[in-house]
């Protein structure tokens, strides 16, 4: 099959790998419909994470191919939704919904299984990871598509922000970040309920995406200038739910500062540098919940929003090419031309 290949930093090329087979009866083969790039790839696209040479990506929807003998909860022809960590749904941290922790599950794409940048993946655990969409293939929109493709990671990433800032009916919300998942947030924000949404974002496209999804006000501001801009507008307090969706040092400082007493920040940014003042925080009384999203415990309860229109998540994909485009798919992120760069392999 042809697929992306990571051959190093700045080097992201098309070539051939085994086409994937059964290996494992609880195995699923899915021939990949939507492909993405995610911001976590650009780590390991710009050399700052280190990624094996070889398959890349893991955020994908398709259609299962061929499954082993002991899968029954998806069958041939389903439309499905993979979601970037596969488990098994039955170990401890399954079980209290931390999926992306299963004992026995990992991350596709990431140099021991294939990945969501190809024309096909090897799904292990395949009945307890993918989550089958109602209908049949054909009768989905290209819209509904895209936004089914944002439930790989994206979309819920952005919810664990919010759930994980503990937002509710009628909070302010402050989100630290215009990327996809920073936009995800808003959106997230929005669908729990939150009143006022603060968006922190210096690019004009991305503003227009984050008012579209439910921001009430925009800050064109970072670091400093940020915190005292939001406290200013809640009086010196603070928001109720400060959501930290990029990864760097600054990012997280600007989060703390501008969460109020007793709030707990969300976390879901890829961390590089990044140090948190505990002592400063505790006198504050502020803490921070966050880390890999579950996307499996999360795809279920996002999904009939995503099919009612309830929610388009897939707007954040503002760039489109074929698996031939895949390099000019990680430059536009990498220059910020793109939000984020949807690869499409084949049709439904």
């Amino acid at each position: 099959m042809r697929a992306a290949i990571f051959n190093g930093p700045q080097s992201i090329t098309v070539g051939q790998l085994p086409d994937p087979t059964i290996e494992a009866p609880t195995d699923a083969i899915v021939r990949v419909v939507l492909g993405c790039v995610c911001g976590s790839d650009l780590w390991y696209y710009r050399g700052e994470s280190p990624h094996a040479v070889g398959s890349i990506g893991h955020e994908f929807i398709g259609i299962v191919e061929d499954i082993g003998t002991e899968v029954s909860v998806v069958t041939k022809g389903d439309l499905v939704v993979a979601p970037f960590v596969y488990c098994d749904g039955t170990c401890p941290n399954c079980r209290v919904g931390m999926t992306s922790h299963c004992a026995a599950g990992g991350s596709f794409g990431d140099g021991t299984i294939d990945g969501g940048q190809g024309e096909a993946v090897r799904v292990p655990l395949a009945g307890s990871s993918l989550v089958s969409v109602p209908g049949a293939p054909t009768e989905h929109s290209d819209e509904v598509l895209r936004s089914l493709l944002a439930l790989s990671d994206v979309m819920c990433t952005g919810h664990h922000a919010a759930v994980c800032g503990r937002v509710k009916k009628g909070d302010t919300v402050a989100v630290v970040g215009d990327g996809a998942v920073g936009l995800s947030a808003v959106l997230a924000s929005k669908r729990l309920g939150a009143e006022r949404i603060i968006a922190l974002s210096r690019n004009p496209a991305r503003q227009a995406v984050a008012l579209e999804f439910g921001a009430t006000e925009i800050l064109a501001y970072r670091g400093d200038d940020a915190i005292a801009a939001v406290l200013e507008r809640t009086e010196g307090v603070g928001v109720d739910a400060a959501l930290e969706c990029v990864g760097t040092g600054q990012s997280m400082a600007t989060a703390l500062a501008i969460a109020r007493p007793g709030s707990t920040v969300g976390v879901v940014g890829a961390p590089h540098g990044v140090e948190v003042p505990f002592e400063a925080n505790f006198w504050r009384g502020v803490g921070w919940q966050g880390g890999v999203a579950p996307a499996r415990a999360y795809i279920p309860q996002l999904l009939g929003d995503v099919l009612s229109g309830a929610i388009n998540p897939g707007r954040v994909f503002d760039f489109e090419t074929d698996l031939d485009g895949i390099a000019d798919a990680y430059s536009a992120m990498d220059e910020r031309r793109a939000i984020k760069s949807l690869i499409r392999m084949g049709s439904v």
